[in-house]
Formats: C-alpha cells, sequence, structure tokens
C-alpha cells in the first residue's frame, strides 16, 4: 500500500502562520502537520510514500520520501495535483490532504477497509464542527450514503439534513478496479473538460477541481464508493481561526474531545 499526500497549497486562509510556506508545513504540537502524518503511516506500516508538492517546493524536503511537483499550482486544484502522481498507481494507495491531523485509529480504519474506493468521514462531526465555527452551517456540504451503503452524493453547499450523513475528511482509498476507474474517469473528464472555463460539477472548472467532484464523477459514472466511518479524530487546518483555537484547546484541555496525540 502507497500513501500519496496532496501537499500544493499555498495555505493563504492560514496568514501570517503559513507565510511563505506550504500549508502542510504548518507547525502544530511541536511539528508539521507533513511529519504528523509521516510519523503515523510509518507507525501503520506504509513506508512507500510519495508528496506533490506545488507552492515553496523546497520547503518540503524529508527523507524517505518520493516527491513530485504540480508546476501549475496556482492555477488548478486537489485532482490536478493527484494526477501529477499517476505514475504511481501500479498498486493500491491511499490520499491523504497535508492539512489534516488524525489519530492513528483513524488512518487503520482506512486501511482496514474492505472497498475498491473509499471516501472516510466523520459520523460524529457535529460538536467539532459547531465548537470550531462561528457559522457552522455555512460551511456543510452533502456526504449522502443510500440505501444499500454506498456514497451517492457528496460535496454539494447547502444540504438538506437527510443529505449530511456525515463530514469528509480528506483520506480517500484506492484499490484493485477503484484504481483504474479513478483513472479512467479522470481522463475521459479532463478530455471534454480541462480547457473549458465553465463550472464542472461543484467545482470553479475541471482545472480547479475538488477531490469530491472527482469522486462525484466516479459515482456517476455508476462505479460503487463507499464510506469508511469513523467517530472524531482528526482536525482541518484552513483557517488562522481555527489554528489558533485549536493552539487554545491544547492548553486548556478541549483537544481530547475531538483529537487524542
Amino acid at each position: 500500500m502507497k500513501a500519496i499526500i496532496l501537499a500544493a497549497g499555498m495555505g493563504t486562509r492560514l496568514g501570517k502562520y503559513t507565510e511563505g510556506l506550504p500549508k502542510g508545513m504548518l507547525e502544530f504540537a511541536g511539528k508539521p502537520l507533513i511529519e504528523h502524518q509521516l510519523d503515523m503511516l510509518r507507525s501503520c506500516g506504509l513506508n512507500d510514500i510519495i508528496i506533490v508538492k506545488g507552492y515553496a517546493p523546497e520547503k518540503i524536503a524529508f527523507p524517505d520520501v518520493k516527491y513530485y511537483v504540480n508546476e501549475d499550482f496556482a492555477n488548478t486544484n486537489m485532482v490536478e495535483t493527484l494526477m501529477c502522481a499517476e505514475k504511481e498507481m501500479t498498486e493500491d494507495f491511499i490520499v491523504l490532504y497535508s492539512d489534516i491531523a488524525f489519530e492513528k485509529r483513524v488512518l487503520q480504519a482506512v486501511l482496514d477497509a474492505p472497498c475498491e474506493i473509499g471516501v472516510t468521514v466523520d459520523t460524529d462531526f457535529r460538536e467539532y464542527w459547531e465548537t470550531r465555527l462561528e457559522r457552522p452551517e455555512g460551511d456543510d456540504e452533502s456526504f449522502q450514503i443510500g440505501p444499500e451503503g454506498n456514497i451517492i452524493e457528496l460535496g454539494s453547499p447547502n444540504p438538506s439534513s437527510e443529505q449530511m450523513n456525515g463530514r469528509y475528511v480528506g483520506i480517500l482509498k484506492f484499490v484493485g478496479k477503484g484504481i483504474g476507474d479513478l483513472k479512467r474517469v479522470y481522463h475521459e473528464n479532463r478530455e471534454k473538460y480541462f480547457e473549458s472555463p465553465e463550472p464542472w460539477l461543484n467545482s470553479k472548472s475541471f482545472k480547479k477541481g475538488y477531490m469530491t467532484d472527482m469522486i462525484q464523477a466516479i459515482i456517476n459514472d455508476g462505479v460503487r464508493v463507499d464510506p469508511i466511518e469513523i467517530k472524531r479524530g482528526w482536525l482541518e487546518f484552513d483557517t488562522t481561526e481555527d489554528y489558533e483555537l485549536y493552539q487554545k484547546w491544547l492548553g486548556d484541555g478541549t483537544m481530547e474531545k475531538f483529537l487524542r496525540f
């Protein structure tokens, strides 16, 4: 099993904390987020690790890691960053966003999940979301699980309560046939939409495609995608407010409710 970490982003919404740094190099609890991830991956026996860099690539230089660079990071998004490492998609792999921290049990749940395409979802996210955000409903996205237990919709803004079975975490798994399905659906859509400035699903364009829209495109193609359900045990670092709040949580013990290092 390989691990691909997507680390091309600038992290502009983290302000002074990531000035001149890729988002994944934000330091938290004594080391950069990516270093936390590398330690966690290796503790679970994953040593074939790829990082896709973009902004300030020289700032990410961990040993015993293979690197790719999204040279067009400023004009693209997660999907194009992932596909910069397409050469590595010859065996089973997981995908990690570089701006999340997570517990070992979360990663183990992903590794143990019996699926060809799996998307990690927190089904007990609401207290975290409401404690973290002033207006949590303003950041809601759909994550709907159908009657057969597979994902039928994700990533749409302003979902109804029926469309909110959990919160997308930013860890995905591709195994066996699922790898081929990812590459096939990606290239079919790329051929049709890459040069188009028009929106692609919920993304501004295909070139700026969100990973949730890539997964939705796979679902729309008739491929089964399964949820990998967890309960808490992760954090997303998106804004200055996030970082300052999490630092406070480390100091006052609140962190124990949501993430245990």
